[in-house]
Parts: structure tokens; sequence; C-alpha cells
């Protein structure tokens, strides 16, 4: 009996039993005593039978696998954040679809819309650099299945938001440059219409207000902070003659190559510029000197989004209300910026 040909009607027959209880067996169905299912269960790993999932899945509406979109995989961030997500969704017995936008909004379109088709319960979807526009999301949701927001969202009514909060964050980086001796701090930002960067900009702007220091919009650079932009910005900073003393960048790829940078430039770390980065990349820890940045602990948000969004799945009625969680940012201090002991 070849294995892709075996069917419920060959398990039956082996086991002289009716093909609709081989059918509720394989289905761990109540009406099928636990001894037969173990029969039908062995015979069928005998046979070589397989499920025809998608055939079941379209049945019962339900394919048991959920959704996960993020920028890029390779980000420490959001290899931890899946890292948690795919603990949380296995122990619940779901699969899980892990997806990358590359920071391309057409991209991000297409996999919503691939997944969709694909009937996954629910998404996990951090947003990515160039998303603007929330139609096919909004769609998606009204087909009743639920999104969950981690790490970066953009304004959908009755969607929940698991997210760092950003502000703080920003605050207590630009407050510790300060508390250094930092006067001229210049801010490398990403891109105003994430809600991500806008607050990490008014964590800046708010702890510089507290310690009366003035604003100066020349040393505010946005850009998509990547790894060649921290040498871009920093280059523009020095060309202002500006005598900048801190670097507050909104992540950490971009603090670590505009660190090397200076560097290479003859610039003392943190002696001459102090630097702060975000995000915790390993390579902040092991680079010379280190990296001060703000910790975002990925694997929680992971495990926190997953459970939000089961919750969400198996409420049939609608009747869970959508929930923002907000989680504390904790700052690392390194060697990047202790200029005072």
């Amino acid at each position: 009996m070849e294995n892709n040909k075996v069917t419920i009607h060959d398990i039956a027959k082996e086991l002289n039993i009716d093909s609709s209880t081989v059918s509720r067996a394989l289905s761990n169905s109540d009406r099928v005593t636990q001894k037969t299912k173990d029969k039908v269960n062995a015979k069928a790993f005998e046979l070589g039978y397989q499920r025809n999932l998608l055939a079941s899945n379209l049945r019962n509406n339900k394919s048991n696998t959920i959704g996960v979109i993020v920028p890029r995989i390779s980000r420490h961030f959001f290899s931890s954040a899946i890292a948690g997500i795919e603990e949380t969704a296995y122990d619940a017995g779901y699969n899980v679809t892990i997806c990358q936008s590359l920071e391309q909004f057409d991209r991000e379109q297409k996999i919503i819309q691939s997944l969709s088709a694909n009937r996954v319960d629910g998404i996990l979807i951090s947003i990515s650099m160039e998303t603007k526009d929330n139609a096919i999301l909004q769609t998606f949701k009204n087909s009743g299945r639920p999104i969950i927001f981690f790490d970066r969202h953009i304004d959908i009514p009755q969607i929940s938001t698991i997210l760092i909060d950003d502000f703080q964050g920003g605050f207590d980086a630009t407050e510790h440059l300060i508390l250094q001796g930092c006067r001229k701090i210049a801010h490398f930002s990403g891109p105003q219409n994430l809600e991500i960067y806008k607050n990490r900009f008014k964590g800046y702007i708010a702890a510089l207000e507290k310690h009366k220091i003035p604003l100066n919009e020349d040393l505010i650079i946005s850009s998509k902070l990547m790894e060649a932009d921290g040498i871009e910005n920093v280059k523009k900073l020095l060309s202002l003659n500006i005598p900048i003393d801190g670097i507050f960048s909104s992540n950490d790829t971009a603090a670590i190559s505009a660190l090397q940078y200076l560097k290479q430039q003859g610039f003392k770390i943190p002696e001459d510029i102090a630097i702060v980065g975000f995000s915790n990349e390993p390579i902040s820890s092991v680079i010379e000197p280190s990296l001060t940045t703000i910790d975002q602990p990925g694997f929680d948000m992971g495990k926190i989004a997953t459970n939000l969004l089961l919750t969400q799945i198996k409420d049939k009625q609608g009747q869970t209300e959508p929930e923002n969680i907000v989680l504390k940012p904790v700052l690392i201090q390194r060697n990047s910026s202790k200029k005072l002991s």
C-alpha cells in the first residue's frame, strides 16, 4: 500500500471498524473511546496515513496557525519576540508562519493577503517603516479574525497593542547623557509616521526641557536607521561645526555605525562624544567601547502578545475587550556614555 494513497477507509478495513469511527478517532472526538483512538492512531502511523489538514481546516474554518509579520528577522529584538511567540503558540497546539516585510509596505500587504488566503486564525504584526495605510489590516479584522500589534503599530480602533514605553526609554536615554555632562545632544530619529520613533523623540525633548537645555533642531536627523544611515547622520552633524558631545540614537544599528565612524575620525568615545542606542542588540555589549542602550524585552513581549491573540481567537462571540499593554524599558549603562564615575 503506497503511503500517499492511504485513506481512512484503508485504516477501517485493517481494523474491521466503520470509517466514520476512524474519522472521529483521528479528530480526537469525545464520541470515541481512548482505547479506540490509540488503536486507530497506531494503525494510521503504521500505514503511513497523512491527514489532509487543508481539507480539515476548510471544514472547520480553523487552521490552528497564526501568522507573524516582522520587519526583519535578523534584528535581535524581533528574533527574541519570535522565540517567545513560537514557545507560547507551540504549548497551545498552534503552528506559526513567520514572514518579514523587509520594511516594505507593498511586501507587507502581499503577506497579509497570503496569510488571509491561507486562513490563519490571527495575525501578530510589527509594521514596516513605510506603513501608513491600514485598509488591508482593517479588512482582515472585519473577517472576524484578530490582529495584535507588537512594538510598532498603526491606529486601528479595537485592536490590542503590546508596546514598550518608548517615551520613557527616550527620556531615560537622553537624561542619562545629560547627567554625564552632555549639553549638545543630537538625536537620530526614525520615520515619524511610526509611533515608536515619535515617542522616543518626545522623550528626548522632555529630558532636554526638564534640564532646561535649549532644543537645536539642526541636531535632529531622521532616517531609516540602517548601518549606512548612522554614518551619514554623523557626517551631517560634523559638517554643522556644532560641538556635539552626545548622541541618542533610536536604534543600536545606527548608533554603532556612528560610533565606529567617529573612532576612525579620531574622536574618543565617550570623552569627546557619548553615545546611547536603543534595543540592546547582542553586538552592543561586545563592541569597543560597549554601547549604552535601552533594553527591550522581546521574548516577554512575544509571549504576552501570543497569549492575548489566542484568547481572542478562542472568543467566538467577540466579547474580549482590546488591551493596550505597555512594558517598562531598562537603561543598560555601558562604556560608550560613562563620562563621569
